[in-house]
């Protein structure tokens, strides 16, 4: 009988470890769910900010030159004292322009966006002697044909 208590007892102590397993896994499970959906939602914001990147890089790799700045222009002869005489693209003819500032140093030392002008430039500038960078191409295309 002392044996038949002790195997009872044995076969109970096993259903009840069955059950305290299985109740681990369902509480586990319940857990597992939110870190799943938690993970979800990273992962979801990551592929929206990804998708507006991969269609900028596509949007720019298409673009083609405007026909218009690539038009060859005359610099008039104050112009051409700067840049040369030879008929140019106005792109050119900007940059051109920004070698022979740099070349000449005469950017203004503590606002970095005002030109000075020196006797060659003076005249592009309409006489001012000093000009903003952004005024600089308005002034520039006056001297365009």
């Amino acid at each position: 009988m002392a044996a038949a208590k002790k195997s009872a007892k044995k076969a109970g102590a096993k259903k009840a470890g069955a059950k305290k397993a299985g109740a681990a896994k369902k509480g586990g499970a319940k857990k597992a769910a939110p870190a799943k959906k938690a993970a979800a939602k990273k992962a979801a914001p990551a592929q929206k900010s990804a998708a507006p990147k991969k269609a900028a890089k596509k949007a720019t790799a298409k673009r083609t030159p405007n026909a218009a700045f690539m038009k060859a222009l005359t610099p008039s002869p104050q112009l051409a004292a700067v840049i040369g005489d030879k008929p140019v693209p106005r792109t050119e003819v900007v940059k051109k322009l920004w070698v022979y500032i740099k070349k000449n140093n005469l950017q203004d030392a503590k606002n970095r966006r005002m030109i000075n002008a020196d006797d060659k430039l003076k005249p592009v500038f309409g006489g001012k002697g000093q000009v903003s960078m952004f005024d600089m191409t308005k002034l520039v295309s006056q001297h365009l044909k």
